[in-house]
């Protein structure tokens, strides 16, 4: 019997083919987060490859969208005002239900990077006009059946929307006006409807300035 200790092998590196997960997609988000908070990407190749994060299926494929980009904690490390900003992967969701009633969430709030709402002859609405953002990238997922759900973000937040609805209604709308601030928040709402409503838009008037501001302040000190 051979009773020699052999050193464990290292875990294998998820093979090229292998479908994305979602921890895997936050990871890649992180990358180009950091990337865009630096100046490596400019906002335009950010919002590109960031509409390819979300479309993509694969690792192999996630992998090619920071190919040309240092891993976080690597010999260029961001700082770690970008780092902060980027958000850390694994957050637990809030959940928002609302069946045959309403459910909000408004005000002075620290959204997560992941949201999960589900409206079943109900009414949500998601107010991030007043949040708190700490993190790059913020998802916000849909379920809604014969009910309604209402997201709004500020005006200089950029937007973006992946969904569909049978005989009811998927609507992102303004989805390119904060595209011309690399620092600006990304608010990504994936939905699907039955017989209800889905509108995601920016509130007029409304415009996120203290976390642009900070995050600036702490990048050029």
């Amino acid at each position: 019997m051979d009773l020699e200790k052999h050193p464990a092998a290292p875990a294998p590196a998820p093979a090229a083919g292998l479908r994305a997960s979602d921890a895997d997609r936050d990871r890649i988000a992180q990358i180009l987060g950091d990337a865009v908070a630096e100046g490596r990407l400019t906002a335009e190749e950010h919002s590109e490859r960031l509409d390819t994060l979300y479309a993509v299926k694969t690792v192999g494929e996630l992998e090619a969208l920071v190919r040309d980009l240092p891993a976080p904690g690597g010999a260029h490390a961001p700082s770690s005002a970008a780092s902060s900003y980027a958000g850390a992967p694994g957050q637990p969701a809030e959940t928002l239900v609302a069946v045959c009633s309403s459910s909000s969430r408004k005000g002075r709030w620290r959204p997560g990077a992941h949201t999960r709402a589900v409206s079943v002859m109900g009414d949500i609405t998601i107010d991030l006009t007043q949040a708190v953002f700490e993190q790059q990238v913020t998802e916000i997922n849909v379920t809604c059946v014969l009910g309604n759900v209402e997201v709004l973000v500020p005006e200089n937040v950029t937007l973006r929307g992946y969904g569909s609805g049978i005989l009811g209604n998927f609507e992102v709308r303004g989805m390119s006006r904060g595209e011309t601030d690399p620092q600006a928040p990304v608010v990504i709402v994936r939905g699907f409807s039955l017989l209800g409503n889905i509108e995601a838009r920016p509130k007029p008037g409304a415009r996120l300035v203290d976390l642009a501001r900070k995050l600036r302040k702490n990048l050029d000190g």
